[in-house]
């Protein structure tokens, strides 16, 4: 079995937030897809889709809390420091594997609702474990789960550099203690406004 990273672009994830007084941010749209060759050129059997989607689903349905990640690890497993949201449901439509996630207050969940605030575009990619033949068809899929990462269109560089920036420095990096900050204390207005600030011009500073 192998790590298998499967990126969803933003235009096709949907960011919807909800009505509700805590201001929570879901996002909702395609999270993977069948019977395409991605641009790992590797495809997706639909009978593999629908397995994997169907067994995260028995997951949710079973009350396993399915955790996801600002931008991807290196690893299949889950880690709780950099865990930003939970899926909420999956479900398929066509060839698609759609689904639900809702972005939590936790330090890197921050980010992401501060990022989203800001109107940046961000993807979903999906991390699993299969098999790849020759050909690059995909068998025995199963996913672990689905992160959220920066505008997926240059997945090996923007999201690598954010990936190092903020968790290479651990301690020193304003950004990860400003945010820890701010999910203690979500109404502290000042504290969002300066993490705001903060991450724009990290960004700036990326785009350089």
């Amino acid at each position: 079995m192998r790590l298998l990273r499967e990126y969803t672009t933003f235009d096709k994830t949907n960011i919807v937030e909800s009505a509700s007084n805590d201001r929570t941010l879901s996002m909702k749209g395609v999270f993977i897809q069948a019977e395409v060759k991605n641009h790992n050129e590797r495809v997706y059997p639909l009978n593999e889709i629908t397995a994997a989607v169907q067994h995260v689903m028995e997951r949710i349905e079973k009350g396993e809390s399915v955790l996801g990640e600002c931008d991807h690890p290196e690893e299949l497993s889950i880690n709780l420091d950099r865990v930003s949201h939970v899926i909420t449901g999956m479900w398929m439509e066509s060839n698609n594997g759609c689904g639900n996630l809702k972005v939590l207050n936790t330090p890197t969940g921050q980010i992401i609702k501060t990022l989203l605030e800001s109107e940046v575009k961000l993807g979903v990619s999906s991390r699993g474990a299969g098999e790849v033949n020759h050909t690059g068809v995909v068998s025995g899929f199963e996913i672990v789960t689905v992160d959220i990462v920066a505008q997926p269109s240059a997945p090996s560089a923007y999201p690598k550099a954010i990936y190092e920036s903020l968790y290479n420095m651990r301690g020193s990096n304003l950004i990860e203690r400003i945010a820890t900050d701010v999910a203690y204390e979500p109404n502290n207005q000042s504290a969002r406004k300066h993490l705001a600030k903060e991450i724009v011009q990290f960004i700036n500073e990326l785009n350089k």
